[in-house]
């Protein structure tokens, strides 16, 4: 968000928000309105760190590319979890992190459109991106070096393309389906828990495997607290997402995360701990 903050101070663009349905799905109906001639770049989250919902890009987009309009895809949450081909989402650019695929921190990925990139003027200068330097010009370099200026991350990007090597070996739609298969498992246990709201999607199929939750009369970090003393590890605050938070009308949340490395018993063991931090707050007892 901040990134298009700053665009829309510096140009003069006004920026604009779609809303959610009550279930966190992005309400199509509403972005048919919103999205206009006057509609230059469209930016979504492929899954949403907070809600696990996983958006609608390919219908998103040929609703952008019908108004002439450029769709930007912040991939963070999806590379990781699911088979993703850029070219079917019909995406302009689509962008990942490293460390949340088993990478290394401080490299990330950005894919573009060609005819995109190519118009594109480089914003950090420096060796490798130079084609001709003379005293007051130069010219730069053919994609993608355009864009890479300086000297590389050459560890990381090493890394990285190992950790991408591992995850395709252990096959990204067996992992999307692995999670969804944990989340299937679990959901329906947590939901009856009493005093436990759970956002986002009902449904499993329509989520990844991350369920941000909140129960009734403690602060998402004691829960965490709590959780922590039971073994089990989980995210408590607004998730750098304060304006969804806002919008759900709380202040943060606490929230699990499964990936291919956890099992039905992790799942089994959050439930028991859940419990266990209710009755504690309740009786004073674990």
């Amino acid at each position: 968000i901040i990134p298009w903050q700053q665009l829309a101070k510096k140009t003069g663009a006004k920026l604009k928000y779609m809303d959610l349905t009550p279930d966190g799905f992005l309400d199509m109906e509403q972005a048919k309105n919103l999205i206009t001639s006057k509609t230059k770049i469209v930016s979504i989250a492929h899954v949403s760190n907070v809600l696990g919902v996983i958006n609608p890009i390919k219908e998103l987009g040929k609703m952008v590319h019908a108004q002439g309009g450029i769709l930007v895809v912040d991939g963070a949450q999806s590379a990781p979890h699911m088979k993703v081909d850029v070219q079917e989402l019909d995406c302009d650019f689509f962008a990942f992190s490293g460390h949340k695929m088993c990478g290394p921190t401080g490299i990330g990925v950005l894919y573009g459109k060609r005819k995109w990139l190519e118009q594109m003027q480089p914003v950090e200068f420096g060796g490798e991106m130079i084609d001709f330097v003379e005293l007051y010009d130069s010219t730069w370099k053919e994609l993608p070096w355009k864009f890479e200026a300086g000297t590389p991350n050459i560890a990381g990007a090493i890394a990285l393309g190992q950790a991408i090597d591992y995850l395709e070996s252990l096959g990204l739609d067996n992992i999307h389906h692995y999670e969804e298969e944990l989340t299937t498992y679990v959901l329906p246990q947590l939901q009856k828990i009493e005093g436990l709201t759970i956002y986002g999607p009902k449904d499993p199929a329509a989520r990844t495997g991350v369920i941000a939750f909140n129960l009734d009369g403690l602060h998402p970090h004691d829960v965490a607290t709590a959780l922590d003393m039971e073994g089990v590890a989980v995210r408590a605050g607004h998730h750098c997402a304060q304006p969804l938070l806002n919008y759900l009308d709380v202040s943060s949340t606490a929230r699990a995360s499964f990936y291919f490395y956890n099992t039905k018993q992790d799942a089994d063991r959050l439930v028991e701990a859940i419990l266990a931090t209710k009755e504690f707050f309740q009786h004073g007892t674990f």
